[in-house]
């Protein structure tokens, strides 16, 4: 008990920086893409914020004080747009010296031209004398512009130069500032019986316990905002994370499945059944094309495969529904079926005949083998839901699939490329799909493993 209560307690400074310290978030493109996306967008508004504010500031000081010394800060408020314009040019996301090199100039600039007296003014002023008119208002423009940076290292980086600066600034003006004592005895004359008056109106006097004050407050503001900032971050990465939880479901479904799943709670839980157009392709003797092939050849020709034919299952509409080794399983009208899934079904495989066939004219030219697609299409009730416990995966199940992919197997025994039933004939012809189905070729009197009776398909190729 003793070595536990003898531990060190973390100091405050401890615990602040502990829960200023970033997220353990493993980078990946969607926070990067997300974090920098945000940052440059608020670097834009900040700079066009601040150029709106010193432009109303440049309008007033004239209309405050007009007097031809006045150009000396219309000069200064200049130079701090166009470090604007650089801290634009030199912001990025996390931590950057650049960039807090031209904050720090940025500051050391408003800070110079609120505390040093102006060399074009005719008349000497006591330098104490420019602390009374309030002008540490100014830094709360820089603040607010810092504040749509999204960052919130800049926000506290804002607070403590500020602080170091308008003291170092004070201390400056407080030893070295230029005084006029017969001001400081025309104040003891006027007011010497109320010394708190005489410290308020006193021009040679700093007034260190108002500059503290401004300072406090300032440093308060700024961490409060800091913390605010850092909460928006945090929702900015969990957006990210959403977004590639959505851009990882579309590589399985659809867009239309994935508006699904991210609308409700449990899209996909209610068991349902309905009619579904399914699609089965297969490369045909992928076996004897692979073997002897080395591993690399095989897996890219698969890639390259794969991926044409999902784009133009998503392209369509379609839902991916599994990879079957050379081949995949495809369905148009899951989870919510529509009045064109039918034809949806066979504009996909017709974009997916023409991209083999470009495929294989620039195989060929390389002096590589041609490969052939087959193709399977059914359309009929299936059952939809989720299977499994824990691991969950969403099922197409039913007779209407196992016909389809004995079609794809047809085309084989047929020397067809692709084969469609009856009903998948009818239902893209009442779609309005008719023109998709030139060419194609009725076949009477097929016998296919699992149906009863002779039926008819339709042939292409």
């Amino acid at each position: 008990m003793s070595e536990i209560s003898s531990a060190p307690k973390p100091s405050v400074w401890q615990v602040l920086r502990a829960r200023m310290a970033p997220d353990p978030v493993v980078s990946n493109r969607y926070t990067d893409a997300a974090l920098a996306r945000h940052k440059r967008e608020g670097l834009e508004m900040a700079v066009r914020a601040r150029w709106v504010a010193l432009s109303v500031v440049a309008v007033l000081l004239p209309i405050l004080n007009f007097a031809w010394p006045m150009l000396w800060y219309e000069a200064l408020l200049a130079a701090m747009a166009a470090v604007g314009w650089l801290q634009k040019r030199v912001g990025r996301v996390g931590r950057s010296f650049l960039e807090l090199s031209v904050l720090f100039l940025d500051l050391a600039l408003l800070t110079f031209a609120l505390v040093f007296p102006n060399p074009f003014e005719q008349t000497e002023w006591p330098s104490a004398l420019t602390y009374h008119f309030g002008n540490f208002a100014y830094f709360y423009i820089i603040l607010a512009a810092g504040t749509l940076a999204y960052s919130w290292r800049t926000i506290t980086a804002i607070g403590t130069w500020t602080a170091i600066f308008w003291s170092l600034g004070a201390l400056w003006v407080h030893y070295k500032g230029v005084t006029v004592p017969e001001l400081t005895v025309a104040a003891q004359q006027a007011f010497g019986d109320d010394g708190r008056i005489l410290e308020l109106l006193d021009p040679n006097r700093v007034q260190a316990d108002i500059r503290l004050q401004e300072i406090v407050v300032f440093l308060i503001v700024c961490y409060v905002l800091a913390f605010s900032i850092r909460r928006l971050q945090r929702l900015v990465l969990s957006n990210a994370a959403l977004e590639r939880e959505r851009s990882n479901l579309s590589r399985y479904f659809s867009p239309r499945v994935v508006d699904e799943l991210s609308r409700n709670d449990e899209p996909l839980k209610e068991i349902r059944e309905h009619d579904v157009a399914v699609l089965f392709v297969d490369i045909e003797g992928f076996t004897g094309f692979a073997a002897g092939r080395p591993a690399p050849e095989v897996i890219g020709v698969l890639r390259r495969f794969h991926g044409m034919m999902e784009a133009r299952v998503f392209g369509h509409g379609g839902t991916l529904d599994k990879f079957l080794g050379d081949g995949l399983m495809a369905t148009f009208g899951t989870p919510v079926p529509g009045e064109r899934d039918a034809v949806n079904a066979v504009a996909a495989m017709r974009a997916m005949m023409a991209d083999m066939a470009a495929w294989n004219a620039v195989r060929e030219e390389a002096g590589e083998p041609p490969l052939r697609a087959r193709f399977g299409l059914h359309v009929g009730p299936v059952v939809l839901g989720d299977i499994g416990a824990t691991q969950l995966e969403f099922a197409v199940i039913g007779h209407t699939v196992n016909v389809a992919s004995r079609l794809e197997a047809l085309t084989r025994e047929l020397g067809v490329t692709a084969v469609l039933s009856d009903e998948m004939r009818a239902a893209a012809i009442a779609a309005g799909g008719e023109a998709l189905l030139d060419g194609i070729s009725r076949r009477a009197g097929i016998t296919i493993r699992g149906i009863d009776g002779a039926v008819t398909v339709w042939t292409l190729g």
